[in-house]
């Protein structure tokens, strides 16, 4: 005989016995996270030529573990995840009720449900905004242009309010890849290494622009310092002997000569315009095997000054677009395909860093080695201090822009070179050079920038001033000596 206060144990609505559970541990919390962080180091730059740094094996992962499993309590199933089911007259407006002396009716519940009502008034609804569009589109009104509303108060915007433009970047990176792409090259390199016992022959890869169909090819000075023996391979996989034309110490530029013609060159931009965040396109050779690789990203500054194994380097070009060892020499453009900026140093132990020489600075030994001239530097023979705001206000000077004429903190040297261009045009120490031509001299255009930008033999006017009274010379610029 069954015992009726025993409860049956198919009965799936009776507690059961928990003691026979188990539940599987979880696995251990592990990181597959390839950066851990290395070591801090002191931030400097190198070409991008350069070797990549070594990455750290990752540490061992911590155990973790679980806690033993709980009973389930009441407050864990909330109230809110039943909810009421909507009434069904939720749709409808209520009818009025009618006064009446007799007894109220109630009236019959309706056949339908809340699902057929919806229908019917989503269908509505479509049918609607139909014939609405047809309505409008008849009259004219959807091709009316948008109509910009100026805005009013003391907090107005007086500029007028403009539509938003898209960009498509992706579009654009395409069309940048297609038009100067032809125009990179890929520079094979071998040399011997002066400090090295044995004399072994050196190989090196770079990357390099055509400038003129004629052959002519812009690169970096450290691709090609040294070498004895030199190759030029054209995106279509055709190679050239090439030699070197001549080399600028200053600002790591060279440019190299193959025996060829109806060659595609590459459109010269002005990189005096950039801004920053703008769009940039990176084309090179990185790691001296992936040819012609394009790579984006944005100007993160400009006149950046760094310290490489080649020397200080000046009025650089930032920016986030990868360059790698082997891209050094290749072209930094702008969304219009036009080269603003030769890459030529990535900074150690960094991403997202890389610096590129503005094309307005190799503009003139561009257009010398074309006119068959040894590539030079303007030379005007002053030593000056940059004057920022701060300065201005440690000094006690009258203007918070400028290049004062100063002695080199670092050297003998006098403020004045003798007998050099500028002594010969009257400059004086204490002198406050303001302006170069019709360029102001400042933070963002100092003066060294913008000699960069003019030959030797071109004569500059240079508004001075001096004493309170502000003065014009005419400096006839000479040939910076070599090694300077």
């Amino acid at each position: 005989m069954t015992d009726p206060n025993r409860p049956d144990p198919n009965d799936e609505t009776q507690p059961h016995e928990t003691s026979g559970w188990s539940r599987p541990d979880r696995p251990a919390a592990t990181s597959s996270d390839p950066g851990w962080p290395g070591s801090a180091t002191s931030p400097s730059s190198v070409p991008s030529g350069g070797a990549s740094p070594a990455i750290g094996s990752p540490p061992t992962p911590a155990a973790s573990f679980s806690p033993p499993p709980e009973v389930r309590t009441d407050w864990a199933h909330a109230r809110w995840a039943d909810p009421d089911p909507t009434p069904e007259r939720w749709f409808e407006s209520a009818a009025p009720v009618a006064a009446s002396s007799g007894p109220v009716r109630t009236p019959a519940p309706r056949s339908s449900g809340a699902g057929t009502v919806l229908a019917a008034a989503l269908v509505a609804a479509i049918l609607a905004s139909g014939g609405t569009v047809l309505a409008l589109n008849a009259s004219g009104a959807l091709n009316r242009p948008a109509i910009v509303v100026p805005a009013t108060g003391s907090n107005a915007n007086p500029a007028t309010v403009k539509q938003p433009v898209t960009l498509d970047e992706s579009s654009a990176i395409i069309d940048v890849a297609a038009k100067a792409g032809p125009s990179v090259v890929r520079i094979f390199t071998e040399e011997i290494d002066p400090n090295s016992v044995v004399q072994q022959t050196q190989a090196g890869v770079g990357s390099g622009i055509i400038f003129d169909a004629n052959g002519w090819i812009l690169t970096n000075r450290h691709v090609v310092a040294g070498t004895t023996s030199l190759k030029v391979e054209l995106k279509d996989g055709s190679r050239y002997d090439g030699k070197v034309y001549g080399v600028d110490t200053l600002t790591d530029l060279a440019i190299i000569k193959i025996e060829a013609t109806g060659l595609p060159a590459a459109t010269m931009g002005d990189s005096d315009g950039l801004k920053v965040g703008e769009l940039v396109v990176a084309i090179g050779s990185p790691l001296g095997t992936f040819s012609n690789s394009v790579t984006s990203g944005i100007v993160s500054a400009t006149g950046r000054r760094i310290q490489t194994d080649g020397g200080d380097l000046r009025n650089l070009i930032q920016t986030d677009a990868a360059i790698n060892p082997g891209n050094s020499g290749g072209p930094l453009l702008d969304s219009s395909a036009a080269v603003i900026g030769v890459n030529t140093a990535i900074a150690r132990d960094s991403t997202g860093i890389g610096f590129s020489i503005p094309i307005n600075i190799a503009q003139p030994l561009m257009r010398q080695a074309l006119a068959g001239q040894p590539l030079s530097r303007p030379y005007i023979g002053i030593h000056y201090v940059q004057i920022d705001p701060q300065f201005a206000k440690e000094n006690n000077l009258s203007v918070k822009d400028g290049a004062l004429v100063q002695k080199d903190a670092t050297t003998s040297d006098p403020a004045v070179t003798p007998k050099g261009p500028a002594a010969a045009a009257g400059v004086q120490e204490n002198d406050i050079v303001t302006k170069l031509d019709d360029q102001t001299i400042d933070t963002l255009h100092p003066l060294d920038a913008i000699l960069s930008h003019y030959s030797p033999g071109d004569t500059i006017t240079l508004t001075i001033l001096r004493g309170g009274q502000t003065i014009t010379v005419k400096v006839t610029l000479g040939t910076r000596p070599p090694g300077l």
